[in-house]
């Protein structure tokens, strides 16, 4: 039975089946090639697309408005200043209001229910540029990164470890979307920063599904035999107070992604992937305040050295979001 995913949202993996996320990922392979290869055909022509931005972001922002300028769509840009959802007007009100302006919506923020609030009311597709919970248009770039890095191997085959604070957006974007994919997806974390009860139980009843293999772990070294893919994602967040981050790297250290852990993957040609920012020198104003404050100058989360070596694919992998995210708008409001 073909895949039609004309006029649906897209706000969490667990609201798509395994023939659908494959579906995305082929037409974001298709058009990645019609778009080097000068071939493109525009389908989103006199489409208008809303971006309501709660939080600022540099790949989501550009991959969504280069995506919808490829396809010929018209863009606007709401950041928290530019839109009053939740101020002066609810998220329903804001909802069914851009509604009559737009054939597609994109938010990215913090509470999740906000994003599933804005599909409820909308009346046109509603897309999940990141939540607290989730961050689905990443997960296709990210398969997409690992598909082509995979020389041909199904992605049944692949095995990818996530390193760090589990109780994020990646943490359980990465533990679904693999068990829904049919992939080994470990989770390397202290016990406290798994994800929910709730996800893991979505991600055994999906991996009964697919056949994937679901692993979660304190054990960093568990993890990560025979991964061939080590992802991470940052450990602190900015204004928070430094007994924070004191706490949460003493946590978290022994699952930063350095040389010997990618050592331990027993893979020559294991690669690092992360969804970026990534604090890994002291050449920006956060980088040179974590170093200040804690001493580490070589990086957080990753080390300097892995992040400059052959290992890091983690551009290819920003540059994904481009070709995944527009599929994700052609699939739903293309013609």
């Amino acid at each position: 039975m073909p895949v039609n995913l004309r006029h649906r949202d897209f706000l969490k993996e667990l609201d798509f089946t395994k023939k659908e996320l494959a579906f995305l990922l082929d037409l974001s392979r298709d058009l990645k090639r019609a778009k080097y290869s000068g071939t493109e055909v525009q389908r989103m022509k006199g489409k208008n697309v809303a971006l309501i931005f709660e939080k600022t972001s540099t790949r989501t922002r550009c991959a969504f408005e280069v995506g919808a300028f490829d396809q010929g769509a018209h863009v606007t840009y709401l950041d928290p200043n530019s839109s009053q959802m939740g101020h002066k007007e609810s998220t329903a009100d804001t909802a069914r209001v851009l509604a009559g302006f737009y054939d597609g919506i994109e938010f990215r923020g913090s509470a999740h229910a906000l994003v599933e609030e804005l599909a409820e009311h909308s009346g046109v597709p509603v897309w999940n540029g990141l939540t607290d919970e989730w961050h689905p248009t990443q997960m296709l770039a990210d398969f997409l990164t690992m598909i082509e890095h995979g020389r041909g191997k199904p992605i049944e085959e692949i095995t990818y470890a996530y390193m760090g604070d589990a109780r994020s957006n990646m943490g359980n974007s990465l533990l679904i979307m693999g068990a829904i994919m049919g992939a080994d997806v470990r989770i390397a974390s202290p016990k406290h920063l798994w994800p929910s009860d709730e996800v893991q139980a979505a991600a055994h009843e999906q991996a009964k599904l697919s056949g994937a293999r679901v692993t979660l772990t304190e054990n960093a070294d568990e993890a990560l035999e025979g991964a061939d893919y080590v992802h991470t994602d940052v450990w602190v967040s900015m204004g928070e107070p430094k007994e924070v981050w004191d706490e949460r790297i003493a946590l978290l250290k022994p699952y930063q992604v350095n040389t010997e852990a990618l050592k331990k993957t027993g893979k020559p040609n294991v690669r690092f992937m992360h969804c970026l920012p990534a604090f890994h020198d002291t050449n920006t104003v956060v980088g040179k305040d974590i170093a200040a404050k804690t001493g580490m100058d070589n990086g957080l989360e990753v080390t300097n050295d892995v992040f400059e070596s052959p290992a890091n694919i983690a551009f290819g992998q920003a540059e994904n979001r481009l070709h995944t995210i527009k599929a994700i708008m052609v699939a739903t409001i293309g013609d």
